[in-house]
């Protein structure tokens, strides 16, 4: 059984806010591309694993609903906070870097 992915406009402009970060410190051509290759690999990543197994990753807060994916991206990575709200769908909340002051 597979589960459906959404994203909330939270966590779609949580995306344009890292690749924008991204695109800011870039100093190179390749710089440019590997920005966008950052935020296509955030996607495919929780596409491909909240889609198969949401239930796999770790418990977020008091909901037991809630749950992150923890995506390793060189020598640090981002955090999905996601939802599953039924047996068949998952609904990403934010993404953030793990570095953000904000994250917990």
């Amino acid at each position: 059984m597979t589960f459906e992915v959404q994203l909330t406009p939270t966590a779609e402009s949580d995306l344009e806010r890292l690749f924008d970060y991204l695109l800011d410190r870039a100093e190179t051509t390749e710089d440019l591309d590997r920005a966008q290759a950052a935020i296509d690999t955030i996607r495919e990543l929780m596409q491909r694993q909240l889609a198969l197994t949401p239930y796999s990753f770790r418990k977020a807060a008091q909901n037991p609903a809630q749950r992150e994916l923890i995506m390793p991206f060189g020598g640090t990575g981002y955090v999905a906070l996601y939802e599953i709200v039924s047996t068949s769908k998952v609904v990403v909340l934010a993404v953030r870097h793990q570095r953000e002051e904000d994250y917990h």
